[in-house]
């Protein structure tokens, strides 16, 4: 008997230890083993964090006018943990019938927070937590469908319908509407609503300098805790060239809830504040811009053209003024961004015809090979050396140096090339910046192609604009140095960097890439150039009134990209300075596949007519003071 009493007592003891070992071990397990993904998920279900979102900075114009701006908003969440939490949905049924008891408003804080605790209490211990999270849902979604702007059937089936814990359900709500919505919702102790703040991209001219400007986009990134969040990135144009200057950096606010799922203040370290992005100037000009879209979008309408671009430069410096490209776009609504995003001026490579002569003519002006009056004699429109042989449509026969660039000939202009020779003639081309980018602050620019084939009949064909491929900002750039003396310069769209405090961080100073001619030469190429819009030239068009002006015409057919020429098409430029001899700007005009039938088809009844009126308008607009007697217009333009 007694050796059984022993044995059930070692039994129920090695029991009692086993248990209490195994308790031990998973005690210490939990402490030491597992203790940090515990703490880890205990800090989730308390823990939040809320995105303070930095300012992006603005983008202003020359003269501090605001081009782009960022608008504080805020994303509604549905916290679905919270939302279905029927200890958390009590507060809000309990609210709701305290509130509507007698003498509700007489009491102070403490004592409607009691009396809410209460009734909390009672509902937790009659209800069910499925018919409570069911009442709470009904009672919050009575409250903010009218202030989200939905109907009430609308709300609860986004909420019931959604996937996930973490849901949007209204999206980027002006400061004063998600205000509004917080006041109802803390007023009303209503559980499982959230707001996550962002900045929205706002254009005040959302139809201006489009692709200078650029635009944003969103990206959604998810956190540690599943829950998705929307930042803002650049895309485009300066918005996104510009993006780590602009973007600053977001900061956090941290909070706890407690057991109840109340919120518990926070204390000063809890909160990062966001550092604001710079503020980006502009080299551009609005009223420039203005005037260059306007006659931009005049003369395309009038030549039946869908494509082209404009480009005002100050030569002296290398600050792009205005820049317009077509087709364009919304900057607010971003319509038809695929098919009209395409920026025609740093990124469209075509073969500029005959404003590429420059090359070729002052090249030969600075190595001394010709003077202004050299007569050259243009073979009366037939040309041929072996396999090249040249047609002039306007044949000629003795012209000078001068005649040659005026009457836009292209045996002429050959035969002066040939003097040059096929390695410095490559040489200068590339040494007005062709081949390559600009180097211009603006995404997705072209470097066209300047290639030496070493071919003979390519370089006949390169003095005169074809076999070489440029884009509408070399081109502008290439005249600019001959409207500085002879100094390419780098084209820059950035002024500076701005801080809010008005501060300025970095300023861009003017950049000579390379000296490309003398300034004697160049002082005599503008000379040559005058005669190009003077009587007889081919650019007659572009004449000024008041204003001695210079430039070029440039008219070809349109390549294929599967091989040869489209019959019929072409693209017809003009690049001009004014004042001539001290010009304040050089403007490019170029339009592409014009199908009027108006006018011949060249650059000097097309392009020059457009720029004329560009010219006109901006020369008042920077008052400039005329250089010589107002005379009577020009009647005649050729190519």
């Amino acid at each position: 008997m007694k050796f059984t009493f022993q044995s059930r007592c070692i039994f129920l003891c090695s029991i009692l230890v086993v248990g209490l070992s195994v308790l031990s071990a998973r005690l210490v397990q939990i402490q030491l083993v597992d203790r940090h993904r515990y703490a880890e998920s205990s800090r989730k279900a308390f823990h939040r964090v809320e995105k303070l979102p930095a300012l992006r900075g603005m983008i202003v114009d020359r003269r501090e006018e605001p081009l782009a701006k960022s608008i504080p908003v805020s994303t509604v969440f549905i916290d679905k943990n919270h939302l279905m939490d029927a200890k958390l949905a009590a507060y809000g049924l309990a609210y709701e019938q305290a509130s509507s008891e007698p003498g509700w408003d007489k009491l102070n804080l403490t004592k409607q927070r009691r009396r809410i605790n209460a009734l909390r209490g009672e509902l937790l211990a009659s209800e069910k937590a499925d018919v409570i999270v069911q009442k709470h849902l009904a009672y919050s979604v009575g409250i903010l469908s009218r202030p989200l702007g939905m109907r009430r059937e609308e709300l609860r089936d986004k909420i019931e319908n959604s996937k996930g814990k973490w849901v949007p359900i209204a999206k980027d709500l002006p400061e004063d509407v998600a205000d509004r919505l917080r006041d109802e919702i803390d007023s009303h102790w209503i559980q499982g609503f959230e707001f996550e703040n962002s900045i929205k991209r706002w254009y005040t001219a959302p139809n201006l300098a489009t692709h200078l400007i650029g635009f944003t986009g969103e990206v959604e990134e998810t956190d540690d805790d599943g829950k998705s969040h929307t930042k803002v990135l650049g895309r485009f144009g300066i918005e996104s060239s510009m993006e780590d200057f602009l973007a600053g950096s977001d900061g956090s606010r941290e909070h706890f809830r407690d057991a109840r799922g109340l919120l518990v203040p926070g204390t000063s370290a809890s909160l990062r504040p966001p550092r604001s992005g710079l503020n980006v100037q502009l080299t551009i000009d609005m009223g420039i811009q203005s005037i260059v879209e306007e006659e931009l979008d005049a003369g395309l309408a009038e030549f039946e053209s869908m494509r082209g671009a404009a480009i005002l430069m100050d030569p002296h410096t290398g600050e792009i003024l205005g820049m317009a490209s077509r087709p364009q776009f919304d900057l607010n609504h971003k319509e038809n961004i695929a098919e009209n995003g395409y920026n025609y001026a740093i990124q469209a490579i075509y073969e500029p015809g005959s404003t590429i002569k420059i090359v070729a003519t002052s090249g030969a002006l600075n190595e001394g090979l010709v003077t202004p009056f050299t007569s050259i004699n243009c073979q009366n429109g037939f040309y041929q050396d072996g396999n090249v042989v040249l047609k002039d449509d306007h044949p000629a026969g003795q012209l000078t140096f001068e005649g040659v660039l005026q009457h836009s000939n292209n045996i002429g202009t050959y035969k002066i090339g040939r003097q040059l020779g096929s390695g410095r003639f490559y040489d200068y081309l590339h040494k007005y910046g062709f081949g390559r980018k600009t180097g211009i602050l603006l995404s997705g620019e072209s470097s066209g192609i300047a290639r030496n084939t070493g071919n003979p009949v390519d370089f006949s064909r390169a003095c005169f604009g074809y076999a070489t491929n440029v884009t509408p900002l070399q081109l502008t750039c290439a005249y600019s140095a001959i409207a500085s003396d002879g100094q390419l310069r780098k084209p820059h769209i950035i002024k500076s960097l701005v801080a809010n405090d008005g501060t300025v961080v970095e300023s861009y100073a003017p950049e000579v890439v390379n000296r490309v001619i003398s300034a004697k030469a160049a002082g005599q190429m503008r000379t040559a150039l005058e005669k190009v819009i003077e009587k007889g030239g081919t650019a007659t068009l572009a004449a000024v009134p008041g204003f001695k002006g210079a430039g070029k015409t440039g008219t070809v057919q349109k390549h294929n990209p599967k091989g040869g020429y489209f019959e019929g098409s072409y693209i017809v430029s003009f690049v001009g300075m004014m004042p001539s001899q001290n010009p304040a700007f050089v403007c490019l005009v170029v339009v592409d596949d014009p199908h009027t039938h108006k006018v011949t088809r060249y650059g000097g009844t097309i392009a020059a007519p457009i720029y004329r009126k560009i010219a006109t308008r901006v020369a008042a607009y920077m008052n400039l003071q005329p250089t010589e007697a107002i005379t009577p217009a020009l009647a005649t333009a050729d190519r």
